[in-house]
């Protein structure tokens, strides 16, 4: 291996050691198991070679690409689709309709649930592959117009739709906090996030998904279990 792919492996793994490390200490002083909590490694502008490193090396084992038609060049018929066997990979982005068929042909998991026609239509395409798939809601945490997601309020009224939808398996929520706020905006807003969770999902194995490269640390230690981090993984 040339010199330049050595160093860039160390560099992309002591990434990935020192965000664990700090996902861990933020769980720990909260009070939480560290670990319970993982990471997905958000692969939308990483570089194939980077994400081939870390996979390989066994590190990375969760992506997450958030456009499915750059993701099935990606991970279907591209360089990345030799490793899909070694990553359980989740649909991070908002999700239409028109796409709903090609994101349960290819993804793992589907994060980001808004609406029961969604669910409906994702239900109906796993129905026909004879498939169950883990879902979240996304839950809609700032007043950005364009950003989607259901309101905290609303949250558990569709949750009972998608119980009731046999190819769909509800096991969490996910959220995207505003960009930009402050310190302690951002942790009011993932308490309540995790409020909702706690009386939603009590049992193991579900997970809130809150968190990006820039707060991860505040929305460990507020109770995410699963955050999206790219941009700090792939520096």
């Amino acid at each position: 291996m040339p010199t330049a792919e050595i160093t860039r492996k160390g560099t992309l793994l002591s990434n990935f050691q020192t965000i664990s490390s700090r996902i861990g200490a933020a769980r720990a002083a909260a009070g939480a198991n560290p670990a319970e909590t993982s990471f997905i490694a958000v692969t939308k502008y990483a570089a194939d070679a980077d994400v081939i490193a870390l996979v390989e090396a066994g590190a990375v084992t969760i992506a997450g690409e958030n456009k499915v038609q750059d993701a099935k060049t990606k991970w279907a018929n591209g360089a990345l689709a030799p490793l899909r066997g070694k990553v359980t990979l989740h649909f991070i982005g908002h999700l239409q309709s028109n796409k709903a068929k090609a994101a349960v042909e290819l993804f793992d998991w589907i994060d980001c649930i808004d609406s029961v026609k969604i669910a409906a239509e994702l239900n109906r395409h796993a129905a026909a592959l004879h498939r169950t798939v883990p879902v979240m809601i996304q839950l809609k945490l700032n007043d950005s117009p364009t950003q989607s997601g259901v309101a905290l309020p609303e949250a558990g009224a569709l949750l009972a739709e998608l119980r009731g939808m046999k190819n769909l398996d509800a096991r969490g929520y996910m959220g995207i906090a505003p960009a930009n706020a402050p310190a302690e905006e951002l942790k009011s807003v993932f308490a309540d996030a995790k409020k909702i969770f706690d009386r939603d999902f009590p049992g193991p194995g579900n997970y809130l998904s809150l968190g990006m490269s820039g707060d991860y640390e505040l929305a460990a230690a507020a109770g995410s279990n699963l955050p999206r981090i790219g941009s700090s993984l792939f520096a």
